[in-house]
């Protein structure tokens, strides 16, 4: 069980930073909702949406083909790395071309004619990300999780440093002496761009950290390299946007679906995104997992017992998602403080988006068999059928149920998905998964929290008390049945 103490350890480095840096990043969604109002939020909102599907299509998924075709052996002079790192900028020099060239007919499509600059920032933005995912993927690759994570934080610690510098002290000091020396970087008519502005400021701090990174580009292009990793990364590109049509399309329908005027939908849209960040947890948890996970199935998949550490690995995966389902939800009380009193008439919302990115948790681990045999052509049809699936319900529930018919409509594509590459799996990659535990610790935490529902109106418990009783009872039920050998494993 080493194998699983040195993954732990890894998902541990990326997780603690990752809870750390994205946790004071969580520290602004409370900045955002107390300072801007919903519709305001809204339009941030909007604007990640639409920067999820294009920073798929600028990344090209070469950072995958990159963990498949890197040079092991010969890491300082790894062709595939440097392969991938030019093709990317290439791709990112010409969508800023045509950004430069449309941006104010595609500012106006988007009824934002009066601000063009919202575009252009956020272009920005995608473009130094989606070079910069190459080197932080050589991160990953050679282990350098340290350097990795404190890139990461130190970008958010910068994002968190200007947001306050725009949106709390300038507003102050230009109020008091408009004629300062903070006229010259504070405009008040800027409002909410000086949340894009600050996180493109962010990103090309961290571009300047990866320079040494960025080296590599010396060492070639490789025709026949690229030709093999485009064929495997393509499929990439088609599950990574798929993907992001399941995690983000919700946040761009709502605007035009939602049977409201406009300036109402945008409210609605604020109030979602602001409740989707309260699963923000089971997020970074999976995040951090899949960023140690993903160069460890491929590490890895050559040993004899690989089929069934991947079995203990996805296990263990549910409970500790389990454990955060229970965390949040029960203590559900504490965390709306984290947003707005006018964002929180959407908590509703948050046990049902936790369980969606629980789905996605076991879909990332049940993925591996179309990675681990280049079937990512097969693996990108299951994505698209999620997708597909996403379209479907957000349009069907959206006008009936609103923001929550979106989150309903989350949960039933991530574990439409988690279920259908269980099936692919066991057909061309067969892993013997313990189904019965992994669905009885999911069970045990939805009962749970049923259990909390119907005992917090029935009993004169303090809330906290309540569910801290509860949250023990989870960890004394799967310490006894994982055993003391598992824990010690």
């Amino acid at each position: 069980m080493n194998i699983i103490k040195k993954l732990a350890s890894q998902t541990a480095v990326y997780g603690i930073s990752s809870i750390f840096g994205r946790f004071l990043n969580y520290l602004l969604v409370p900045l955002y909702t107390y300072y801007f109002t919903a519709a305001e939020y809204g339009v941030v909102s909007e604007f990640y949406a639409y920067a999820g599907f294009f920073s798929v299509l600028l990344l090209f998924g070469f950072e995958t083909g990159y963990f498949r075709f890197r040079d092991k052996e010969h890491p300082g002079r790894d062709l595939a790395y440097s392969t991938a790192l030019l093709f990317v900028v290439l791709i990112n020099l010409v969508f800023f071309g045509l950004i430069l060239l449309i941006n104010s007919h595609l500012s106006a499509a988007l009824n934002y004619a009066k601000h063009p600059e919202y575009v252009l920032c956020f272009s920005l933005i995608l473009i130094l990300d989606a070079v910069a995912a190459i080197p932080f993927a050589r991160l990953r690759a050679e282990n350098q999780a340290f350097r990795f994570a404190g890139i990461k934080v130190i970008e958010i610690g910068i994002t968190i440093l200007l947001s306050l510098f725009f949106i709390i002290y300038c507003p102050k000091a230009y109020a008091k002496a408009p004629d300062s020396w903070v006229a010259l970087v504070y405009n008040p008519a800027i409002g909410i761009a000086y949340i894009f502005i600050a996180n493109l400021m962010a990103s090309c701090f961290k571009f300047l950290l990866l320079a040494p990174q960025l080296a590599g580009l010396a060492w070639g292009f490789d025709r026949e390299l690229f030709g093999r990793m485009i064929r495997y990364s393509l499929p990439m590109v088609v599950i990574g946007f798929a993907g992001i049509i399941n995690e983000m399309l919700d946040r761009a329908l709502l605007k035009h679906l939602l049977p409201y005027d406009l300036q109402t939908n945008m409210k609605m849209l604020g109030i979602y995104s602001a409740c989707y960040k309260l699963s923000i947890l089971m997020s970074l948890f999976i995040q951090a997992f899949r960023f140690a996970a993903e160069p460890f199935f491929f590490a890895y998949a050559g040993n004899s017992d690989a089929r069934k550490i991947y079995a203990v690995v996805l296990k263990f995966f549910v409970i500790f998602c389990v454990f955060i389902f229970l965390l949040v939800t029960l203590f559900l009380d504490f965390f709306k403080y984290f947003v707005g009193e006018e964002f929180r008439a959407g908590l509703e919302v948050v046990p049902i988006l936790l369980l969606a990115n629980l789905c996605l948790g076991i879909y990332v681990n049940l993925s591996i068999w179309y990675r681990l045999t280049d079937r990512t052509l097969l693996g990108a049809m299951v994505s698209l059928g999620g997708a597909a699936l996403t379209i479907g319900l957000n349009i069907w529930l959206i006008p009936m149920l609103g923001y929550v018919g979106s989150a309903w409509a989350t949960l039933v594509c991530y574990a439409s998905m988690a279920i259908v590459s269980y099936l692919l799996g066991r057909k061309y990659y067969p892993v013997d998964y313990d189904v019965k535990r992994v669905i009885g610790y999911i069970g045990l935490g939805l009962g749970l929290y049923f259990a909390h529902e119907h005992l917090l109106l029935s009993l004169n418990w303090q809330p906290w008390l309540l569910s801290g009783t509860l949250m023990l009872l989870y960890l004394l039920i799967t310490l006894l049945s994982e055993g003391r050998q598992n824990l010690k494993a």
